[in-house]
């Protein structure tokens, strides 16, 4: 008998887990502050209970850094730590050095970076910045829209608990990837789904 392919097993346990669906992507945000500081601010942070909080809030008290250089004009005069109430000198490094690298591009608005990151040369700038790994460069894509897998501790835990072994990145995306087509889900939705689903569970 044939074992089952990894996406086999990933899709059987989504079923048995999550149920048939439909999972819907997140909308992500319209406000650049809050796109750069999630995406900065969120590795090994508990998103729910710290990290959106304080987006929610940094939207309503830098309404005027809805757009890139509305934030950058922000980050001039004023403190990004004590704004977002997180005292993290490299994460705050690496909100600074996104929004500078986007500006420079020319990068303003939630549908200007939705663009931007078709290319792949843009995705290797990104990648570049200190504190972005792959996992960011997808996930920055699902907070503007997007459709991406960006593979955390938690989409990790749900495919060994698939019994899918432990792969590369990328391979495992491409996992995630093939079990959404395979099952009919939106990858960006089934994502969500997994990450809700285990992430309730610690």
């Amino acid at each position: 008998m044939l074992a089952s392919s990894p996406t086999q097993l990933l899709a059987d346990h989504v079923r048995h887990s999550l149920g048939s669906g439909p999972f819907l992507q997140p909308g992500g945000w319209t406000h650049m502050g809050a796109v750069i500081c999630d995406v900065s601010f969120q590795p090994r942070c508990n998103y729910e209970r710290t990290l959106r909080p304080r987006l929610l809030h940094l939207q309503l008290s830098w309404a005027d850094a809805r757009t890139v250089r509305g934030f950058q004009r922000r980050l001039v005069t004023e403190d990004l730590a004590v704004a977002m109430k997180f005292n993290h000198a490299q994460k705050v490094a690496t909100a600074h050095a996104i929004t500078d690298l986007l500006a420079a591009d020319g990068v303003d608005t939630r549908e200007d970076l939705y663009a931007w990151l078709d290319h792949q040369a843009n995705r290797a700038a990104l990648r570049a910045v200190k504190g972005v790994g792959p996992k960011s460069v997808d996930y920055i894509g699902n907070l503007v829209g997007r459709s991406h897998v960006a593979v955390d501790v938690h989409l990790r835990a749900f495919a060994v608990d698939a019994g899918v072994p432990d792969l590369p990145y990328a391979q495992l995306r491409a996992v995630y990837e093939e079990a959404a087509a395979l099952l009919g889900h939106d990858k960006g939705g089934l994502e969500h789904a997994v990450w809700w689903y285990k992430s309730k569970a610690t």
